[in-house]
């Protein structure tokens, strides 16, 4: 009772790439065909000539299984990138022909039919067919696989591809690299633990050999030493030629100071034979006297500065202790985020699995309910994609793992404008080893009408070949199943949208 179908002619075994409509020409049927949006995609920018600009030669990837002969370009001998076909019917990569054309002459390489560049046309049918293909990654250690349209996003992320390092230039895995250019570059900057500047490792054997607070072995006591602490006497200039640290000092202006008085009275008496004025021996007497105070003064002067520059050396202690002590707090704290990543991305895990355990009593009917529906409505008038996919659920214990796509084609498509498009996507499920694949049965679409009950219903039967229905290798299926002009939105009036609320009811009746 109630059950309004659409008003468009009934459609039989409707898929994503195949399809038909009673009484429709060809032309209509293509147009009209239900197909996933992938392929309305490349249709789409293959029809409004807006293609990218191809490299020169073909796809040099690992197809598993080997790439067939007729996907082969006969130039560069690898997968055909961006295919054209000639009036001869041979395929060849655009920009192989391209460039034959413009190198070799007007001609078909195969046969030598005359062939200019506006006899070209592409070949969509084979541009989708060699996307899909299933390649794997490139680097060696890497066990993935994907469709061949992935391989390029993948390689930019791929944490088994190479990158140089920027400060060796050496090659590394991507994700040996933070570990490379911080613990075992021999380019990177380290602090010295004497005077914590930062200096090229490579460099360390120069920076020691300059560094003022580096440990230097003392000539005359074998002791351990800062370089900066090793001082000549004060009457170095007398004669004495002696050598020890700060801290020696005092003891050494106390034991030697007889020999420092006689080599300061020998140098004056040197002074007064090499021609210096003669003076009395009053004078002399007293030129001693005052050269020996102000000898006397300066020692006092250097043992204060000798305490002044200990105190300095313990505040540099005390500094590059705490400078460490920061260091490891630095990388308790970055430890601890780690952790935390790790226990939110577990949280994620968990909350993963409670939505999948919710979706376990659905048996096969669900109904989906799109809340906002009207905002959605006015991203689609101002040409901003609407693409919305429904929480997964489960045809039965043991089941399969299903999820709804809504898509509202925007005003300016060049294929089904403003049509409200209807899909239904596999998803990997907690049944998958105990159920049949590919899936089979029949799958029953309804927009609800919860003020008439003049519902909107469609019924289609699964098609085992399609890629739709096999066992998914991702969280969900790439290729989706269902009605790309399910209702054009100009029929789905107020009644449907109760509360700004549009439901969506779907039931499987399939073969386990």
């Amino acid at each position: 009772m109630g059950e309004q179908f659409c008003s468009k002619p009934t459609i039989k075994n409707c898929g994503d790439d195949e399809g038909f409509e009673m009484g429709l020409p060809v032309r209509e049927k293509l147009k009209h065909s239900i197909r996933s949006t992938d392929t309305l995609d490349l249709v789409s920018q293959a029809d409004s000539g807006v293609m990218h600009t191809p490299p020169p030669q073909g796809y040099d990837a690992e197809f598993d299984p080997p790439l067939e002969k007729k996907y082969e370009c006969p130039i560069c001998l690898m997968a055909l990138r961006t295919a054209v076909q000639t009036p001869c019917g041979h395929r060849f990569c655009r920009g192989c022909i391209e460039r034959s054309i413009r190198e070799a002459g007007s001609k078909c390489p195969i046969d030598n039919e005359v062939l200019t560049l506006d006899q070209l046309f592409s070949d969509n049918f084979a541009n989708r067919e060699i996307l899909s293909l299933t390649v794997a990654c490139c680097n060696s250690e890497c066990h993935q696989k994907m469709e061949l349209r992935y391989i390029e996003s993948h390689l930019v992320q791929c944490q088994f591809s190479t990158e140089p390092c920027p400060l060796c230039q050496a090659a590394l895995l991507k994700n040996q690299l933070d570990e490379h250019t911080a613990q075992h570059c021999p380019r990177r900057s380290v602090p010295c633990p004497a005077c914590m500047e930062m200096y090229i490792w490579d460099e360390k054997q120069l920076h020691e050999g300059l560094c003022p607070f580096a440990s230097v072995i003392c000539e005359f006591c074998s002791g351990e030493l800062i370089r900066d602490h090793v001082i000549t006497c004060t009457f170095s200039s007398f004669g004495c030629e002696e050598k020890m640290s700060r801290s020696s000092l005092a003891q050494h202006m106390q034991e030697f100071t007889h020999l420092h008085l006689s080599s300061m009275a020998a140098f004056l008496k040197r002074q007064n034979l090499f021609g210096e004025p003669s003076m009395g021996a009053a004078a002399r007497s007293s030129a001693v006297t005052s050269e020996m105070d102000t000898s006397l003064k300066s020692s006092v002067d250097h043992l204060e500065l000798q305490q002044m520059r200990e105190t300095v050396q313990q505040l540099d202690g005390r500094l590059v202790r705490q400078v460490h002590l920061l260091r490891e707090l630095s990388i308790q704290v970055h430890s601890q985020a780690t952790q935390l990543q790790d226990l939110h991305k577990h949280t994620a895990a968990l909350e993963d699995a409670v939505q999948g355990l919710k979706a376990v009593p659905c048996n096969g009917a669900f109904t989906w309910r799109v809340k906002g529906f009207q905002e959605h409505l006015e991203n689609h008038r101002a040409n901003r994609p609407v693409v919305l996919y429904s929480p997964g659920f489960y045809t039965g214990r043991p089941g399969y793992r299903l999820c709804l796509r809504l898509q509202l084609q925007p005003p300016t498509a060049p294929h089904n404008p403003s049509f409200l498009s209807l899909f239904v996507h596999t998803m990997r499920g907690a049944f998958d080893n105990q159920v049949a694949w590919p899936l089979q049965g029949k799958l029953k679409l309804t927009i609800l009408d919860p003020m008439e009950g003049l519902h909107m219903t469609e019924v289609m039967e699964t098609k085992p070949d399609l890629l739709a229905f096999q066992r998914p290798t991702a969280e969900r299926n790439q290729k989706g199943f269902g009605y790309v002009t399910f209702v054009h939105l100009s029929k789905l009036s107020k009644r449907y949208m109760e509360d700004d609320i549009l439901q969506v009811h779907c039931e499987a009746t399939l073969k386990l």
